[in-house]
């Protein structure tokens, strides 16, 4: 099986994974709610879950270090799945119904739009009513809410037969518009795209899959954003 097929195949089930009728999010990594101060909620995909990496090793470090640093914050409560694009997740968050009370949320969504080839414009206006959703959950803060941009998988092994050019270009796109949306919305924006673009010469990013990020990936996205969460949370 050639690395072209490997590709269509991992994402056609990832596709597929993503259109159950009903949604819902990971609990995983739900705290119990009354053993921390401060709360968060991370909204998003693949990404955000942290697919093919240990749970230790997945996104959720940010609170780890937040704690590390005196910030009594719980681990993440998190709603994403792999091949989510912005419309499944923002109706996986409705299915969800939570209480708009979080400390802290951070949003991280579009390269499934990117990769089905869906319009600038649909993820423009999607990912404009994400924002909207996770003020609200965010207490109706803006500032309480950080948006992550979206790592480049045309780096990957993945897409050693792809136009990775043209990869790389929608989504400089699409991440142009998250954040001209989140600075429109009062929203911090954290770039993390470049570091994804460094797999190449940097292997230890990588997850086993060849395709997502390791642990080591996350620690150093989560050392981007903890200056903000900090700020946020102080």
């Amino acid at each position: 099986m050639n690395r072209l097929l490997l590709i269509i195949l991992f994402f056609a089930t990832a596709f597929v994974s993503c259109k159950d009728d009903s949604p819902s999010p990971d609990t995983s990594q739900q705290p119990t709610g009354s053993e921390h101060k401060y709360t968060y909620l991370a909204l998003g995909d693949s990404y955000t879950i942290g697919e093919s990496v240990p749970a230790a090793d997945q996104w959720g470090q940010l609170a780890g270090l937040l704690r590390a640093d005196g910030v009594d914050v719980a681990n993440p409560v998190t709603i994403a799945r792999t091949g989510w694009t912005t419309s499944e997740l923002a109706s996986a968050v409705a299915t969800a119904k939570l209480q708009p009370d979080f400390d802290i949320v951070s949003l991280l969504i579009g390269v499934n739009n990117q990769y089905r080839g869906q319009s600038i414009s649909t993820y423009r206006e999607e990912f404009k009513a994400l924002l909207q959703t996770s003020v609200r959950l965010a207490k109706g803060r803006p500032g309480n809410v950080l948006v992550l941009s979206i790592p480049d998988w045309g780096a990957t092994p993945f897409a050693a037969n792809q136009n990775r050019a043209r990869i790389s270009e929608e989504i400089d796109a699409f991440n142009a518009v998250a954040k001209e949306e989140a600075q429109l919305a009062g929203v911090t924006f954290i770039n993390i795209t470049p570091l994804t673009r460094e797999v190449s010469i940097k292997q230890e990013y990588l997850a086993n899959d060849g395709l997502h990020y390791s642990g080591k990936m996350y620690k150093e996205w989560a050392q981007l954003a903890l200056p903000e969460a900090k700020e946020i949370l102080k």
